[in-house]
C-alpha cells in the first residue's frame, strides 16, 4: 500500500509540476507578445488557484520530506502586487514555516496597489494593518481594496501616519496588532534601522525590509535619526543619503533574535527570519552572498563614492 501512495503521489507532484511550468511558460510568450497585456496576463498566471497549486506542491514536497525537490529561495519569486518578486518569496516562506494568524504589518505601503502585504491579504485571506503618511494614497487604497471581491467585506486598516521612533509602538497597539505577528514590512527610504530599533510591541516572525546596498559590505551604517526626514526633498546629487546598510540591518536584528536569510535578486530588499522559525528550510545567509549581484556591485563602485564623505552614523 505505502508503495502505491507513494507513486501516487510522484504521480500528482510531476502533474502539479507541470501545470505551473506551463503556465509560467505561457506568461513568458505573453508577455514577448504585449508588454501591457502582459502584465494583465501575469496577474492571472499567479492567480489565486495557481497560487494555491504551487502551495499544494510545496506542503506535498515536504510531507514525503522530498527535500531535495524544493526549489532554492532564490528560485520561487514571481510578483502580483510587490514591487519585484517579493510575492513569491514569502508564498514560498510562509507555505514552508506556516502561518500563526496572517497578521501582516506594512510600514509606508503607499496606496497598497504595489506592496509587499497586497496579494498575501488579497489572495490569501492575511490581516493587514497598512500605514503611509500621503492622505491621497490612503483614500486610493482603501477604495482599490473595497472594490476587490477578495476583500471588500474586510478590507485591511489603512492608517494615515507620519511614522517616527517615538510613535511607531503606539500606532501598532491603538490598532491591536501588538504580540506576534507572522510579517512586517518595512521600507520608508529614511529612518528605517531607528524605526525598526524602537519597535517592541510586536514580535514578526519573518521581517522584510529594504537596506540600501550601495553601501559596502563591511560597513555598519545609518542616516542619522531625523522624524522630519524625507528622501524626496534631498538634493539630486545625494539623494542616496539616506536608509542603513545590510550589515547595520543585520547586526540589529541579531540583537533582535533573527538571522538573514535572503533577498529579492537585486540585493537591497531583504528577508530576516525570527531564529525559532524555519530554521531546517532557511539557513542564514552571508552578506557577501546577497550583495552578490550585478546592481549592487554597480552601487557599490559607483553610486557609494558620492556620498560616502556625508555624515553617516557607525552603528
Amino acid at each position: 500500500m505505502k508503495k502505491i501512495l507513494k507513486i501516487f503521489a510522484n504521480k500528482f507532484l510531476n502533474k502539479i509540476q507541470s501545470i505551473v511550468d506551463n503556465s509560467l511558460h505561457e506568461t513568458e510568450n505573453r508577455l514577448k507578445l504585449n508588454y501591457k497585456k502582459g502584465v494583465i496576463e501575469l496577474k492571472n498566471q499567479h492567480s489565486q488557484e495557481i497560487q494555491n497549486l504551487t502551495k499544494n506542491y510545496y506542503n506535498l514536497i515536504k510531507k514525503l520530506n522530498k527535500t531535495e525537490l524544493l526549489p532554492r529561495l532564490e528560485e520561487t519569486g514571481f510578483k502580483v502586487y510587490s514591487q519585484f518578486e517579493e510575492d513569491g518569496l514569502l508564498l514560498y516562506i510562509f507555505t514552508m514555516v506556516g502561518v500563526t494568524n496572517k497578521k501582516v504589518i506594512e510600514i509606508c505601503a503607499a496606496d497598497g496597489m504595489e506592496c509587499m502585504a497586497s496579494n498575501l491579504i488579497i489572495n490569501h485571506g492575511w490581516n493587514g494593518l497598512l500605514f503611509d503618511g500621503d492622505e491621497q494614497n490612503i483614500q486610493t487604497g482603501k477604495d482599490f481594496f473595497k472594490a476587490n471581491p477578495s476583500t471588500f467585506l474586510i478590507p485591511p486598516k489603512f492608517v494615515q501616519a507620519w511614522i517616527t521612533k517615538e510613535n511607531i509602538n503606539d500606532l501598532i497597539f491603538k490598532n491591536q496588532f501588538n504580540g506576534e505577528i507572522d510579517l512586517l514590512s518595512l521600507d520608508i527610504d529614511g529612518n528605517d534601522y531607528w524605526i525598526l530599533k524602537a519597535i517592541i510591541v510586536c514580535s514578526p516572525r519573518v521581517i522584510i525590509c529594504e537596506t540600501h546596498d550601495i553601501i559596502p559590505s563591511e560597513l555598519s551604517l545609518t542616516m542619522p535619526y531625523n522624524p522630519k526626514f524625507q528622501y524626496h526633498d534631498l538634493p539630486e546629487d545625494v539623494k542616496d543619503y539616506r536608509s542603513v546598510s545590510l550589515l547595520a540591518m543585520t547586526k540589529l536584528c541579531k540583537e533582535k533574535g533573527y538571522r538573514l536569510i535572503g533577498s529579492h535578486k537585486y540585493g537591497f530588499n531583504v528577508i530576516f527570519m525570527r531564529n525559532d522559525v524555519g530554521v531546517d528550510f532557511f539557513p542564514e545567509v552571508s552578506i557577501e552572498s546577497v550583495h552578490n549581484n550585478p546592481w549592487t556591485i554597480y552601487g557599490q563602485k559607483d553610486r557609494w563614492e558620492k556620498v560616502k564623505h556625508l555624515n553617516w552614523e557607525e552603528v
